[in-house]
């Protein structure tokens, strides 16, 4: 397959849909530059949107490639990460997991727990909580977050979510733990986190396909293939 870049596929993509009126309405012709569309079953309940058909792209770069199947749908509100689910790394206290731009902490606390019972410091690198004075999490996070961005809320009294924005939010900044030397996330599951953002990645380059239930191979480590520096 010959390199395309992440702009042309978005063109590609409407493109296709311009010409494809109905679902599932048989195979189309091949497409230029290492990307084919192909009819596909109707998934679109599944989906949460009309599905189009189905592309299978071929994003080759100079040292790594990607080949993925994307479903082609009209636009969807839902949040790619509810469409696609979660990576979660489990700890002691809750689980933690990322997205493109935030990560997201839910730290289980004793039913009844009140918002005047804990206290919550958010700050770039650093965090922690406590519950009626008892310490939970503390330390030096992976990376550095907005500290203005930052929030904490207790949800149905028993559970507390923190939301840290990540302040590089590129898709090869996957977070492999939590703190920087606590909550590592073990090697399949960083795999798997890793793969989450580098669909995040192409969906937010490709808004014609839905990536939410993509299937991917090759090398996807940092993100994917760089096509900045590709022609149209």
């Amino acid at each position: 397959a010959q390199p395309i870049s992440c702009r042309r596929l978005a063109r590609l993509g409407q493109s296709a849909r311009q010409t494809r009126s109905t679902r599932a309405e048989g195979p189309a012709g091949g497409v230029a530059g290492g990307a084919r569309a192909r009819s596909g079953p109707g998934t679109g309940d599944r989906n949460r949107g009309a599905v189009r058909g189905c592309a299978e792209l071929s994003l080759c770069g100079t040292h790594c490639a990607v080949r993925c199947t994307a479903l082609r749908t009209c636009p969807m509100s839902a949040p790619f990460e509810e469409r696609s689910g979660v990576v979660p790394c489990g700890t002691p206290w809750g689980r933690w997991y990322q997205t493109l731009e935030e990560v997201f902490i839910e730290v289980r606390v004793p039913p009844g727990t009140r918002a005047k019972d804990v206290r919550c410091s958010l700050r770039s690198r650093h965090i922690s909580l406590a519950v009626c004075g008892q310490e939970l999490l503390q330390g030096k996070l992976f990376d550095s977050t907005v500290t203005d961005e930052g929030t904490w809320t207790l949800e149905d009294r028993q559970m507390i979510r923190i939301v840290l924005m990540k302040t590089n939010r590129d898709a090869g900044n996957c977070w492999t733990s939590l703190l920087e030397n606590e909550y590592a996330a073990d090697p399949w599951v960083q795999d798997q986190m890793q793969r989450k953002l580098t669909l995040e990645r192409f969906q937010r380059e490709n808004p014609g396909f839905d990536f939410s239930g993509a299937e991917i191979s090759g090398n996807y480590s940092k993100g994917g293939p760089d096509f900045s520096s590709l022609e149209n």
